[in-house]
């Protein structure tokens, strides 16, 4: 199966929050509300039934973070053998330390489908070498730099010079960054139960 590409504010609804980060007011105002005509009826079975919230939340934290199933196991079955954290958080400091995701999180990109075409189409460095591979594992202590012609485009050079703020498990000046730390439980989206995600695995 592919990539998804229809309407991006119908997940976002269907999930209950802005997972593409870009829908705007107008998504705001209707994501207490699923969609469909009977968005108000999956709400209420939603809340009800312990397997679908568990999917839901599953779903959820594949579509913030662009992956397909098999690649998402892939990274759960990863965070299985932490030593350090729980499964569930350990699984959600793995997706943070994507490397499309450090690019967006760099605010290099206004979307992590924009990060994760930069990264494929060869725009970024990892200690002086390209690396085209959405789902590398970024380490603290690399460093992350756009290239010099990356600069030139139009959204980049604005997104730049606008200085967003980053998390505080990551360095940038200009377009180039570095990874301080793994990040903590607290700097990660704070809407997700990552233990839904658990407990769907261990069924």
């Amino acid at each position: 199966m592919g990539r998804y590409t229809g309407p991006k504010n119908k997940l976002s609804r269907r999930e209950g929050m802005d997972i593409f980060g870009n829908g705007g007011e107008s998504l705001q105002r209707r994501l207490d509300q699923p969609p469909g005509v009977h968005g108000r009826d999956m709400q209420r079975r939603r809340r009800a039934m312990p397997y679908q919230q568990q999917l839901r939340e599953k779903q959820k934290v594949k579509r913030i973070y662009g992956m397909r199933e098999r690649q998402f196991r892939r990274f759960y079955r990863m965070a299985q053998k932490s030593k350090s954290d729980l499964t569930g958080v350990a699984l959600l400091k793995l997706l943070e330390r994507r490397l499309d995701n450090v690019v967006y999180r760099m605010g290099w990109a206004r979307t992590r489908p924009q990060a994760r075409q930069f990264v494929t189409h060869g725009h970024v460095l990892v200690d002086g070498r390209k690396v085209n591979i959405p789902s590398y594992l970024v380490k603290p202590g690399q460093t992350i730099a756009l290239k010099e012609k990356t600069l030139k485009i139009p959204d980049v050079k604005e997104l730049i010079e606008s200085g967003a703020p980053v998390p505080e498990w990551l360095s940038v000046d200009g377009a180039s960054g570095r990874v301080i730390r793994e990040p903590v439980r607290e700097e990660i989206y704070p809407e997700i139960k990552e233990q839904m995600i658990v407990e769907f695995y261990s069924r």
